[in-house]
Order: C-alpha cells, then sequence, then structure tokens
C-alpha cells in the first residue's frame, strides 16, 4: 500500500474512534484533534479551559507533534505544569494542503506511538 493511503486509511481511524470517544461521533476536525494532544500532553483532563489557555494547547501540542521532525525540543515545566518548548529550526513556507498533510501524518504517529491506533 502506499504511504499516501495508509496515511489516509490511519486518519480515518483515529477521527472515528476520537470521534466516537469525544464527540458523541460527530466527525473531528484537525483542530480538534490537535487540541485534544494539548490536553492530553498537559495531563490536566478534568478542568475547563480559558481562551487563551485553549490557544496555548494548541501550541503544546504542535510543539510535541513536531518535535520527532526535528522542528522544537522539549525544555522545560514551568511551575504550573505546562511544558515549554524551543525552537529547533524553523518550519518551511508550507501550502495550507502542505501543512495539512504534515499535521495529519504527525497526528497519526503520535496516537501511532501511544498505541491508541495501530
Amino acid at each position: 500500500m502506499a504511504r499516501d493511503e495508509k496515511l489516509k486509511e490511519r486518519w480515518t481511524v483515529l477521527v472515528e474512534k476520537l470521534s466516537a470517544q469525544f464527540s458523541d461521533g460527530d466527525p473531528l476536525e484537525l483542530d480538534g484533534i490537535i487540541y485534544l494532544v494539548g490536553v492530553q500532553e498537559l495531563g490536566n483532563f478534568h478542568r475547563s479551559f480559558k481562551k487563551d489557555e485553549k490557544v496555548n494547547l494548541m501550541h503544546i501540542a504542535i510543539c510535541r507533534l513536531l518535535e520527532p521532525y526535528g522542528y522544537y525540543d522539549f525544555d522545560f515545566f514551568d511551575e504550573d505544569g505546562w511544558p515549554h518548548y524551543k525552537v529547533k529550526e524553523q518550519l518551511p513556507p508550507l501550502k495550507a494542503g502542505e501543512q495539512s498533510v504534515l499535521m495529519k501524518e504527525a497526528l497519526v504517529n503520535y496516537f501511532l506511538e501511544k498505541s491508541y491506533i495501530d
């Protein structure tokens, strides 16, 4: 199976599984899944987040997801337990479609690593 087909298949499985678990089956969008990764990485599951905290959760997720690609390195946890990353390498300019594929691939790899999908 071609790499793109395998990614598409795994992405579909991931969206279906997460949507069933977190949104009563309504398909989660890319941003929603990134947000879930941010909550997972923070490890603070049972609280509501303010708007600026939600933006920070998305940032945490993106840093964590792109860390294996060499763009970010984990730096430290602050006194409130929030992870911080430092930029290792600037992301190259990507078109919207390329950005979407990169994030989907990174999300699939993250959930493979966590043994959430296979």
